[in-house]
């Protein structure tokens, strides 16, 4: 009352010296008129701390849509349609829409405490008047709330909110507020018919809560590529499969929040609506316990990827192009080719062998001779990326070799066994990994036939051979699949290499998604 007498004298202070101004005061006279007829209006007074500013709508943009629609017809025949048109298209004028559409959503003030029943009274007067907020909130019909409750000592307590929904967007309720009212009417403590109760409402809604005063964080800039894929219709243990998303193995996910142990919050970097993932604790737990499909010493049984965090970078030149492969599926052709047609940009190693020279072979040229124990004594010291024996030699690739065709400014080409990708997935080799998969067995038969008969080989495979370089693509495939970029099924070799050097140029021209510990 006190505000209002203060307004109510300084009003009065305005018509007084209106009437008396001076001439030389620049003030015309219909605009004293105008003045004095505003303030001696009788709800001048009345309503000064009445007035409400209110959005008279919020879905402009889809208003705008509706009206571009409308006038696409007429921009050839209208000059002023085509200029609204343009208007209505500008980037700002657009940004300008959505920003008003999205601060009309929301409500700003405290709604007046509805009408509540005996009990619903009684219940208020026994909570903590400091505790208790009433929340408005907006809510189109049909337009999912994006929450989730859970029971926690007979009370409502919001368990999750889902990134980007509306009660994201308006950011007036936290995980952890307890849900007592909707309306004016209690909420009981079944999680199903809250959900129903809110999703027959719309319009404004009033909440009466009891806050848990915690700050929603900022969505983390956290990019994972998963390695398995995965449809929340499929799965028994997710908390409600229409709030999951599904994904397929190498998708770019923003995983938005992590707050709950078992399941994530994540969206696709494409664009779409954000869902429930499971963890990397809790699908490494599912799969743990599932028993692994192959066999064989060189397979690690005990390695379990699930997701792998990645950072998005521009164009670079990989330090090393790493072809894998079951022998026989073509490797070494496409290494050569790429070799002869780049010769500037591409290199690879030459290996070291313990075998003596024949005749007309020249140190450094297909091997680099030494000795057994110099051979020795660098795979002891950790100095090759791989190394064998056969018919009692021994080979190997040094690391140093990679690390000398790169300085030179060329990306290495390996040609190696798939447990090398151990080592050469870091930093200091970044690859780019190119599967090279056996065809079916049919495809491959037929392949090797035209090649004996075009005279390119006089090596004989039989089906047993065949069959075993399939049946080693699979399992290859199986084992190290994770480390793969790029898989590329040999079923013709001016295909394959087309498709190879397409993806190896792509490299240099657009921006790559890579291992975040390759960046930070």
């Amino acid at each position: 009352r006190s505000e209002i007498k203060t307004n109510s004298f300084s009003m009065q202070q305005v018509l007084d010296n209106a009437g008396e101004a001076p001439a030389s005061s620049g003030a015309k006279d219909i605009d004293l008129l105008f003045l004095r007829g505003i303030m001696e209006s009788p709800t001048a007074h009345e309503h000064t701390e009445e007035v409400k500013l209110e959005a008279v709508q919020d879905n402009n943009v889809e208003l705008v849509t509706e009206i571009l629609g409308d006038i696409s017809s007429l921009k050839v025949k209208d000059d002023s349609a085509a200029e609204l048109s343009r208007i209505l298209q500008e980037p700002h004028f657009q940004s300008l829409l959505e920003a008003h559409d999205i601060v009309a959503s929301k409500c700003y003030e405290v709604p007046p405490p509805p009408e509540m029943s005996n009990d619903a009274a009684v219940n208020s007067a026994l909570m903590q008047a400091d505790a208790v907020r009433m929340i408005g909130i907006r809510k189109k019909a049909g337009e999912p709330l994006g929450v989730t409750f859970r029971v926690e000592k007979d009370d409502l307590v919001i368990a999750r909110i889902l990134h980007g929904g509306m009660i994201d967007r308006q950011g007036l309720l936290h995980v952890g507020d307890i849900i007592k009212e909707v309306n004016g009417k209690d909420v009981g403590n079944n999680p199903t018919e809250l959900q129903d109760m809110l999703k027959d409402c719309s319009g404004g809604i009033t909440l009466k809560i009891l806050p848990s005063y915690r700050d929603a964080p900022a969505p983390p800039q956290v990019y994972v590529r998963p390695y398995f894929d995965y449809n929340p219709a499929n799965d028994s243990l997710i908390p409600c499969r229409e709030a999951g998303m599904a994904f397929t193995k190498g998708d770019i996910l923003q995983i938005v929040n992590r707050e709950d142990p078992n399941w994530w919050q994540a969206c696709h970097v494409v664009g779409g609506a954000t869902g429930l993932i499971p963890s990397q604790f809790l699908e490494e737990k599912r799969k743990a316990f599932v028993p692994r499909d192959f066999e064989g010493a060189e397979f690690d049984r005990h390695e379990l990827q699930i997701y792998e965090e990645v950072a998005k970078v521009p164009a670079f030149q990989r330090k090393t192009l790493v072809l894998i492969g079951a022998q026989g599926v073509g490797r070494r052709s496409l290494k050569n080719r790429l070799m002869v047609l780049h010769p500037t940009r591409f290199g690879t190693t030459i290996p070291y062998t313990s075998r003596r020279p024949r005749d007309n072979e020249l140190n450094g040229n297909t091997y680099h001779f030494t000795t057994r124990s110099e051979m020795e004594v660098d795979v002891k010291a950790g100095r090759f990326l791989e190394h064998g024996e056969y018919d009692g030699n021994l080979y190997g690739t040094k690391i140093e070799s990679i690390h000398e065709v790169v300085a030179a400014g060329r990306t290495c080409i390996l040609d190696v066994n798939p447990q090398a990708l151990k080592v050469l997935k870091t930093a200091e080799f970044m690859p780019y990994v190119v599967f090279v998969a056996a065809p079916d067995f049919d495809t491959l038969k037929a392949m090797h036939k035209a090649v004996v008969d075009a005279g390119i080989t006089t090596k004989q495979l039989t089906d047993v051979d065949l069959r075993k370089t399939v049946d080693e693509s699979a399992r290859i495939q199986r084992a190290y699949g994770h480390y793969f970029d790029l898989t590329i099924v040999n079923d013709n070799l001016d295909k394959a290499f087309e498709t190879l050097q397409v993806a190896v140029d792509g490299l240099c021209s657009d921006p790559q998604w890579v291992p975040v510990n390759w960046v930070y």
